[in-house]
């Protein structure tokens, strides 16, 4: 459908993951107002008319739709890929939009009233107690370990973690009460299984899916997402006893008109609903992958359905693959970042998002807001498509500056620089067997002189070299070894210390490679350079 009748809608949002709505809803022909809490959004110049108004001030946002409404009309409103769907519902419902209700918008946002609509109406959820403030000693819960802790009004993973016993509960409920804008946090079952994302566009009552995908989660005690891979490999049986909970969970949180976007688990107890939010995903979901995969927009169908108008729900017509890939950063500051022209020229690689720069602080992600950048491919298959993605994450180098607290502290396992309260345990880059470690622990540790004049060679360590064991990007030893080389510029030959001349890399090196990668090689030469 395409308007020639000067008709408007209002796009909450102006960062990434709206620049799909905003795109297609100009090639639909519609004018497009956004607002934005940050000023410099990087989509807002994509908006005919942009606004900075934060996405939680519902009274600021719906004052702004009555003065486009008086200056030339209103059609509709919307968002895409925010936690910010009851600001929509509430506009709307104030200016006399088509969408939910409000009340059904904060089903869709609020955690505690999610999981209270779901047991009302006998969906599949885990069981849950909400609690205001950190446990008291000897506090029990309800029901058994391990169970998930998380604020109840954030995404993106803030705040939420796994908690195996009784000792890890109170820092968790600590910690996510930080990410809460209402003080509530909420402590739930934890759901086993393979995790899946999907989407769907509602008009009146009517779900149309667009999209299903397997998630990938890691590092535990955190949910941290290193990509999805479009459309799920899951069987047909099971995938429809997944969408089943899904719609089924749309009704029971009243959205009957806009969109859904679910997270739901096959778990040993069979289907269960994590969370579904009243909106299309973000992640690069519903924006890149689906439509990638199966060449039809979702996007186009929420609009419409933000108008009124009853969607164009086309079939899908191609049927390829779309996977998306994560690049993470151990602690530091980034000095420089290589390799970014290979990945993003790399074979079926469509898009690389990189989400820092040189000078900027990174950690570990504790969510996933603090991962480094993202890639996405497309090709006709799937063994393809991932090789695509995951092969072009592995071309990034982000060199860190030396020395730095942080890092260091990471390397060596201490506390980092004015840290208060333990952290979460952060994993190697290699998971290394114990008779490796043992191995390690016998190697030479040689001095090094101040200042690191000299060549550097390494004293050789076949036992790791030679094990085939890949970091959490699928890197092999050599390729990390020979990215350390790149980001360094230095040829760093294995060899014994009777055979080489320089300065020889024993123990530590090692060690520092096995816990950072080849991030954690690099910086133990920088280190010993400009110590």
């Amino acid at each position: 459908m395409t308007f020639t009748h000067n008709e408007r809608i209002l796009i909450l949002g102006a960062g990434i993951m709206q620049g799909p709505a905003l795109r297609i809803a100009k090639e639909m022909g519609l004018k497009t107002a956004a607002v934005d809490g940050d000023p410099r959004a990087p989509n807002a110049p994509l908006a005919d008319r942009f606004e900075c108004i934060d996405l939680k001030d519902t009274e600021g946002i719906t004052a702004f739709g009555r003065l486009l409404q008086a200056e030339g009309g209103l059609s509709g409103i919307m968002t895409a890929g925010t936690d910010f769907s009851a600001s929509v519902a509430y506009a709307a419902e104030k200016l006399g939009l088509p969408g939910i209700p409000y009340e059904a918008a904060l089903n869709a946002s609020d955690k505690e009233r999610m999981r209270r609509c779901f047991k009302q109406a006998g969906l599949p959820s885990p069981e849950f107690i909400v609690l205001r403030q950190r446990p008291e000693p000897g506090f029990a819960l309800p029901f058994g370990y391990p169970v998930v802790v998380k604020p109840v009004d954030n995404m993106g993973g803030r705040g939420c973690r796994r908690v195996d016993s009784p000792a890890g509960l109170e820092p968790a409920v600590q910690d996510a009460l930080k990410f809460s804008r209402s003080g509530r946090v909420i402590v739930e079952e934890y759901m086993d299984g393979p995790e899946f994302s999907l989407d769907a566009v509602v008009y009146q009552g009517e779900i149309t899916l667009c999209g299903f995908a397997d998630r990938h989660i890691y590092f535990p005690p955190y949910f941290i997402e290193m990509g999805h891979t479009m459309p799920s490999g899951l069987d047909d049986q099971s995938r429809a006893l997944v969408r089943e909970a899904f719609t089924a969970g749309i009704r029971a949180l009243g959205i009957i008109q806009g969109a859904a976007k679910g997270d739901l688990k096959l778990s040993s107890r069979g289907p269960m609903i994590g969370e579904i939010a009243a909106r299309l995903s973000g992640g690069y979901m519903s924006g890149w992958t689906y439509p990638y995969a199966s060449g039809v927009e979702p996007t186009r169908g929420a609009i419409l359905a933000a108008l009124g108008i009853r969607p164009e729900t086309p079939a899908p017509y191609r049927n390829w693959t779309s996977a998306e890939r994560a690049f993470i950063s151990i602690p530091g500051r980034i000095r420089s970042i290589r390799g970014l022209e290979e990945a993003g020229t790399a074979g079926y690689v469509r898009d690389l998002f990189l989400r820092v720069q040189a000078g900027d602080r990174v950690r570990f992600p504790e969510n996933n807001v603090g991962k480094c950048g993202n890639i996405i491919s497309a090709a006709p298959s799937r063994e393809t498509a991932v090789a695509a993605a995951e092969g072009a994450a592995r071309f990034i180098g982000i060199r860190l500056e030396a020395p730095d607290g942080e890092t260091e502290a990471f390397l060596t396992g201490g506390p980092f620089p004015g840290q208060t309260t333990p952290a979460e345990p952060i994993p190697p880059a290699f998971q290394v067997p114990s008779p490796v470690l043992d191995r390690l622990f016998a190697l030479p540790e040689p001095a090094v002189p101040p200042g690191g004049t000299g060549d550097f060679f390494i004293l050789p360590f076949p036992e790791f070299t030679e094990s085939g064991i890949q970091d959490y990007m699928g890197r092999s030893v050599e390729t990390s070894l020979a990215m350390v080389r790149d980001l360094t510029g230095r040829p760093l030959p294995l060899g014994a210390e009777n055979d080489m001349k320089g300065i020889p890399l024993g123990r530590s090196f090692w060690a520092a490679l096995i816990r950072g990668g080849y991030q954690g090689g690099a910086y133990w030469v920088d280190r010993l350079v400009y110590q």
